[in-house]
């Protein structure tokens, strides 16, 4: 559905302005004097965006996670849908998803579905979002949808904040290790430099080296810098594409621990969500396409492809999530076995219980690991510069 900018007099006499989503021009004014506005100008939005194509922000999702929490608890308490979208909108306090809500209760009222509105904002409702509110009001079990909605987006929420923990502390080891590197090269190391230059003495091959390496950085830092923004941005056009992003998932996958982490992080991502959409009632085949779209790992997102080719055409889905790399024999062998029981959702429930485990020990892991390397590393550094010093400084003093 597409979006429209518009600008508006209120009825205070104030020009505001804003987005709003509706089938045409006329929809989009009758939405406006619904909410006591007078269009001026109303003009479709330059580019539309694409169903699934926006992600979702972290400060986006908290908002939607108390969004939804709020929602399912009135909705399930037999509220009406247009009352309990007015309460939860009085309590929001951010203006733009404010105003994104009040748009898609005014598309409600008008006559459209629940999951059309939610549609028209990819920035805060995800497809699975849209899906499994589609699911729900076709079956008249909104609140149930939104409930597993709920327990969807809590543990998410629970994977990225144990990624996020996993890479703290070994980001902070690397921070600490260039800041101190570049302040030896680029403030001490000069300094030593003048005493050793006035010696007269023929220095070491390490010590010319490190000479050179802070001069070139006291010099240049500033092209330093440059250099390292224009990498950054074309590593974020190559990442865009999709031989790029392909590339870059199968090598996360292969990096030593933190590739163990991310496959257990995929497999429990793609089994909840998967587990939650078929308890919603949604056909297997839609819940693949959907899980598909959003396992956030390429190569997983190629095999639940597959996977739901084969189901329609009657197979099993275990097999080519197993021949991903990314499952387990184990893993797709109970697949198989939730398969052929009839108990899937159970099954893959299991799965992502135990995926979770991992994560846990895999995070520990890394912790583990990637310590003891980086300050290995940082004591490798340092003691080549200071052996580039010290040794000619001794030198000198035996003189």
């Amino acid at each position: 559905m597409p979006s429209f900018k518009y600008k508006a007099i209120d009825k205070e006499g104030k020009q505001v302005r804003g987005s709003i989503v509706a089938e045409n021009a006329a929809a989009a004014r009758k939405q406006l004097r619904n909410r006591m506005l007078h269009p001026k100008s109303i003009e479709q939005a330059a580019a539309a965006r694409l169903e699934g194509s926006v992600s979702v922000s972290r400060r986006n999702k908290k908002l939607v996670m108390d969004f939804t929490t709020q929602l399912s608890t009135m909705i399930n308490a037999e509220v009406k849908l247009t009352e309990a979208l007015d309460l939860v909108i009085l309590q929001v306090a951010d203006m733009k998803f404010k105003q994104a809500l009040q748009n898609i209760k005014d598309q409600l009222v008008a006559g459209d579905n629940f999951a059309d509105g939610l549609k028209g904002y990819p920035q805060y409702f995800d497809t699975i979002y849209s899906s499994m509110v589609k699911v729900g009001e076709a079956t008249g079990n909104l609140g149930s949808s939104l409930e597993v909605l709920k327990e969807q987006m809590l543990k998410s929420n629970k994977l990225e904040q144990k990624f996020i923990s996993a890479m703290i502390y070994p980001a902070i080891l690397v921070i600490g290790c260039i800041v101190i590197v570049s302040v030896i090269v680029t403030v001490a190391v000069p300094k030593l430099t003048k005493l050793l230059m006035a010696t007269g003495k023929e220095l070491p091959a390490s010590t010319k080296a490190l000479i050179n390496l802070s001069s070139f950085m006291a010099q240049w830092w500033w092209l330093i810098l440059i250099c390292l923004f224009v990498t950054h941005l074309l590593f974020r056009k190559w990442k865009s594409t999709k031989s790029g992003r392909t590339r870059l998932d199968r090598f996360k996958l292969k990096i030593p621990v933190f590739g163990t982490f991310i496959k257990h992080t995929v497999v429990a991502r793609f089994a909840s969500t998967l587990a939650a959409l078929m308890r919603s009632g949604m056909p297997m085949a839609d819940a693949l396409a959907v899980v598909a779209d959003v396992t956030g790992n390429v190569v997983m997102g190629h095999a639940v492809h597959r996977a739901r080719e084969r189901i329609v055409g009657g197979a099993d889905i275990a097999t080519p999530l197993r021949d991903s790399g990314l499952v387990d024999p184990t893993t797709a062998h109970m697949i198989t076995i939730g398969e052929k029981s009839g108990e899937l959702e159970t099954m893959l429930r299991n799965i992502a219980e135990s995926m979770q485990e991992k994560t846990d020990i895999a995070a520990e892991r890394i912790g583990a690991v990637i310590e003891p390397v980086i300050i290995v590393i940082m004591a490798v550094i340092i003691g080549m510069i200071f052996m580039a010093i010290v040794i000619p400084m001794m030198d000198v003093n035996t003189v």
